[in-house]
């Protein structure tokens, strides 16, 4: 339970990351490769600034998940990662002013339901260091 913090931030990146790269899309407009180079179309959308950021932040969210596997089981982190999904549809509720309808919010307690589940099955052995660690030897077998 210690690394819940990292976890929630790996979650929290992720999720801004998202919302960073619809805030860039909405500024480009509708994309369309008529008429152009599809490669420098494609630049064009990475590098143009909202894109970018929240490329970079996506890259920073990855190397906090990369750091929350080397500590804990993947079968207790990666269920975490859910709740980017809760986080987005409500900033975009908040800053899009996307639909948040009933149908969404049942699908967001139930994927809370889900998390605290995993949370609370994680307790005490969550650890990778402490639990029977498996060698890469071992996964090859």
């Amino acid at each position: 339970m210690k690394y819940i913090a990292f976890i929630l931030f790996t979650v929290m990146t992720n999720a801004a990351a998202q919302l960073m790269l619809k805030q860039g899309m909405m500024t480009l407009g509708p994309i369309s490769f008529e008429g152009t180079n599809p490669l420098l179309k494609m630049l064009q959308i990475v590098f143009s600034p909202w894109v970018f950021v929240g490329l970079l932040t996506f890259v920073i969210s990855m190397a906090s998940h990369l750091y929350v596997l080397s500590k804990v089981e993947l079968s207790f982190a990666y269920p975490f990662l859910s709740l980017a999904y809760v986080a987005v549809a409500v900033f975009a509720y908040f800053v899009f002013r996307e639909d948040l309808n009933a149908w969404r919010i049942a699908g967001i307690a139930f994927i809370c339901v889900g998390t605290v589940l995993i949370a609370q099955s994680g307790r005490g052995s969550a650890e990778v260091a402490s639990t029977n660690p498996v060698q890469t030897s071992e996964l090859a077998q």
